[in-house]
């Protein structure tokens, strides 16, 4: 942590040290970015990119905005495709969901709370 307080990064990244993740409980105590009340990602996707598989249980709320690209969200019984700057999908707890880069994708998604422990596998399966 800075010693006044504050930290400066750039998304990208800062981002590709966490799997995507800014901020959240799985940041150091000590670090500004370790939070237990939220969790913030900055999401670059290329084309074509899928979640491994969707979720199952969910416990947060989470928002989810497009900075670039084409995003398609997916939900029981309804997909959202977000396609201009700005679109912004927010779903409750409870709400599973999948999603999918329809184009090369950056995208910002803040959920809360953050969850020690709640983690989708990677295409790797880890």
């Amino acid at each position: 942590m800075d010693a006044d307080g504050v930290y400066v990064g750039k998304a990208a990244p800062d981002a590709a040290a966490d799997r995507g993740w800014l901020l959240g409980h799985f940041k150091p105590g000590d670090d500004l970015r370790h939070s237990d009340e939220v969790e913030i990602k900055w999401g670059v996707h290329p084309a074509g990119e899928r979640r491994v598989r969707w979720t199952d249980g969910e416990k947060r709320t989470a928002l989810l905005v497009l900075i670039s690209g084409r995003f398609r969200l997916e939900f029981p019984g309804r997909d959202v495709v977000l396609c201009e700057q700005g679109d912004y999908v927010v779903w409750g707890r409870g709400v599973d969901h999948s999603w999918c880069a329809e184009q090369e994708s950056i995208v910002l998604t803040v959920r809360w709370p953050s969850v020690p422990g709640y983690r989708v596998p990677d295409a790797s399966g880890a």
